[in-house]
């Protein structure tokens, strides 16, 4: 390696990230802290490409380097104009190459102290991955479960603001967990942003110290956790919240407040459970949102439903002990989830003693 072509462990020596590539290939993924540069953009990107396969390599780099040089110019003068003439930025673009190396030779020229990534995105992708892989086994979960409905995202977050590690699985992931756990308004990020966002929150944590987090489905919505880190999420220890019917249909009724708002895209979310449900009792579920009757129908989706599901899906994936410690409650109000963190944090305390 020369001195021109930094690896990830020399991150932190420069002034700016900047990324190079498409505005799409940004929002997929990118280094963290990272700034979008594109010296193409989404469709002169295509239409390179497109030379470059259809016609000839040759044809593809006169058609581009025209682009690429126009778009340099308009972040030289915006984007990059006012750095100062000892300013260090880092450039990288998929694998290191043309578009990243043609942005670096005209900061390099101006005289600021430009270098390109060895490798680019690419190398940060492959970081990811391996670094996925070998955190998980380091750390201690304690894994807080119970029946959809419990509560168990707020208890997490009230967790946190006891000053415990918090691995937030559906924050980080912009969704809650089920067929009902769209967030209106929120997209989720794509896979290789979800798992970027993952190893961020994993390197801050302390290996001495245990790590709460919810038990979750191998799937949040459409992204997947790493089978490392679910694999030891499976095997932490077992708390399990075990609150009443009523308090959960009163927490529910509040934290999903916007489907009641909504009843349009809640009759959309409920139409995908045709086929696990009779027409009959869909049908019952249908008219219950049209008619308001919210309670009667929080109460059925959680004994038909949800609950078959969750007895299910912890016999057959939570390898935790069998006697989990139990946390009962009639009250999931803030005031009521502030005080089952509380009881959670100190049962660790008391085994500690």
């Amino acid at each position: 390696m020369t001195p021109d072509r930094p690896t990830l462990p020399d991150l932190a020596r420069f002034d700016s990230i900047i990324d190079v590539r498409s505005p799409a290939e940004f929002a997929e993924d990118h280094i963290p802290g990272a700034i979008n540069c594109p010296v193409l953009d989404n469709q002169q990107r295509i239409e390179v490409g497109t030379l470059h396969k259809q016609v000839s390599p040759f044809a593809a780099r006169k058609v581009g380097a025209a682009m690429v040089s126009e778009n340099i110019a308009r972040h030289l003068q915006s984007s990059v104009f006012d750095r100062p003439k000892d300013w260090k930025p880092l450039i990288y673009c998929w694998r290191g190459g043309n578009r990243s190396g043609a942005m670096t030779t005209v900061l390099r020229g101006i005289g600021w102290k430009a270098t390109q990534l060895e490798g680019g995105y690419k190398t940060w992708r492959n970081h990811v991955i391996s670094r996925l892989e070998q955190l998980p086994p380091d750390l201690t979960f304690r894994v807080i479960c119970g029946a959809t409905g419990s509560g168990k995202t707020r208890i997490l977050q009230a967790i946190a603001e006891l000053g415990e590690q918090v691995l937030d699985l559906e924050t980080l992931a912009s969704h809650k967990g089920s067929v009902l756990g769209v967030l209106p308004g929120l997209p989720q990020p794509t896979q290789k942003c979800f798992e970027t966002l993952l190893l961020q929150a994993l390197l801050d944590f302390n290996p001495a110290r245990p790590v709460y987090v919810e038990a979750e489905s191998r799937k949040i919505g459409r992204l997947q956790l790493p089978e490392t880190l679910l694999a030891n999420i499976r095997q932490g220890e077992r708390l399990n919240i075990e609150a009443s019917l009523a308090a959960r249909i009163d927490f529910l009724l509040a934290d999903y407040d916007y489907f009641l708002r909504m009843p349009d895209l809640l009759l959309q979310r409920l139409d995908r459970l045709k086929g696990m449900h009779s027409r009959e009792t869909l049908a019952r579920w249908a008219e219950q949102v049209r008619t308001a009757d919210w309670t009667s129908l929080v109460r059925e989706l959680l004994t038909q439903h949800y609950d078959a599901l969750y007895q299910r899906s912890q016999g057959l994936h939570f390898l935790g002990q069998r006697h989990p410690a139990a946390f009962g409650t009639d009250d999931l109000s803030p005031r009521g989830i502030a005080d089952l963190a509380r009881r959670i944090v100190h049962s660790r305390t008391a085994q500690i003693a």
